[in-house]
């Protein structure tokens, strides 16, 4: 079955897709196209699905490159592949590189897949941003390790890929104090639910973020990983059905 990815006119001509979970090798509650290899799923499944992705991609599979999330807002700089494939991947939460050939990576499953490009410097970044990272600036840090090494930010190109939506992310009073105790004007991120529940706007800060660091052409592509099930996985989705566990989308770019 054929992989399909999700791409935006934001980011061409550089090469890159948000991958759903069509066209995978994995079964059960991870059908489809698993890439996580912190999942329980099979390994040889995993292993074979991000083979295909790099495959989709034209490159080798060892030049798709990860990194072991953390929910932080720490960038790692790739600019060779690693001499030993099985060394531990880079504990962090964005990736930046000027190296042409590199695959970078991202895992989602409901945060933020953001991928970052400036053609025109030849540089690329792919960040994973949860409403943690997002607040403590995962997304700026990315901007600035591109701007070290050549990017400038009216040149750079962000896309937020498949997330969680605003009607789909229920939190408590607890989460919403967290952000006001930030900045008051987060207010503008939240809608009321039922009783004392809010609804959140991850991609509505992200894109806030994105603009206030100085990338004017920045986008959501509007896909929400929890309301489409047939196309994404859901961390909330599967903890709301009681799955024991869950799948990996993919986000990948390369110059």
């Amino acid at each position: 079955m054929t992989l399909e990815s999700v791409t935006s006119d934001l980011l061409f001509p550089v090469a890159h897709g948000f991958f759903t979970r069509k066209g995978g090798a994995s079964s059960g509650v991870f059908q489809g196209l698993n890439c996580g290899v912190g999942s329980s799923d099979q390994r040889e499944a995993v292993m074979l699905n991000r083979a295909r992705v790099a495959e989709a991609m034209e490159a080798p599979t060892e030049a798709l490159l990860g990194m072991h999330q953390v929910h932080s807002a720490d960038v790692a700089v790739i600019d060779a592949l690693p001499k030993d494939p099985n060394a531990p991947r880079p504990k962090a939460d964005a990736l930046v590189t000027a190296t042409p050939g590199l695959v970078l990576s991202v895992l989602t499953a409901d945060c933020q897949p953001v991928l970052f490009a400036d053609p025109k410097a030849g540089v690329i970044g792919a960040a994973h941003a949860g409403w943690r990272g997002t607040l403590d600036g995962v997304l700026e840090a990315t901007i600035a390790t591109m701007v070290s090494l050549g990017a400038t930010r009216e040149n750079i190109s962000a896309v937020i890929g498949p997330t969680i939506s605003q009607r789909a992310y229920e939190v408590g009073p607890e989460f919403f104090e967290a952000f006001m105790t930030e900045d008051e004007g987060n207010a503008r991120f939240f809608a009321q639910g039922e009783g004392d529940r809010f609804l959140f706007d991850l991609p509505g800060l992200g894109l806030a973020k994105l603009r206030a660091a100085g990338v004017k052409d920045s986008a959501w592509t509007r896909h929400c990983t929890y309301g489409d099930p047939a196309r994404f996985f859901s961390y909330r989705r599967a903890t709301h059905e009681k799955d024991a566990d869950y799948g990996r989308l993919i986000s990948c770019i390369r110059l």
